[in-house]
């Protein structure tokens, strides 16, 4: 029998939408990150977002490198920025019962990501 996914084993998308949506209410708070949304349509951010963090679970959704690039390469984050959205995100999966060696995997997943993510121009 195949081995279960984290996405599975957590609920799927109706779980993972509650995570994104508490990991949401803390972003908007930070002084740092929460201005990146100003301007955003936060009910298209929360449902590319959900996918996302599907997909850091093992789920159907996918973002190819170059899609994560093109999506943020406009954005001026920095390193700093990331690893407060990683602090949050643990802290999320964590509120949601998540068992910390898969908040580990889910961080690893996201982690990989950061070059993609991060403004290579001002990598701190």
């Amino acid at each position: 029998m195949p081995s279960q996914t984290l996405f599975e084993k957590y609920g799927g998308f109706s779980s993972v939408s509650k995570v994104v949506m508490a990991f949401y209410d803390t972003l908007l708070d930070s002084d740092d990150i929460g201005p990146f949304f100003d301007e955003v349509d936060m009910s298209k951010m929360v449902d590319h977002q959900t996918k996302f963090v599907a997909m850091l679970l093992g789920g159907p959704a996918s973002y190819t490198d170059h899609q994560l690039r093109r999506l943020h390469s406009h954005l001026d984050i920095r390193d700093a920025h990331f690893d407060e959205l990683k602090v949050v995100l643990s802290g999320t999966l964590q509120d949601h019962g998540f068992d910390p060696e898969d908040i580990e995997a889910v961080l690893a997943e996201f982690e990989s990501r950061r070059t993609l993510i991060v403004d290579d121009a001002h990598v701190d």
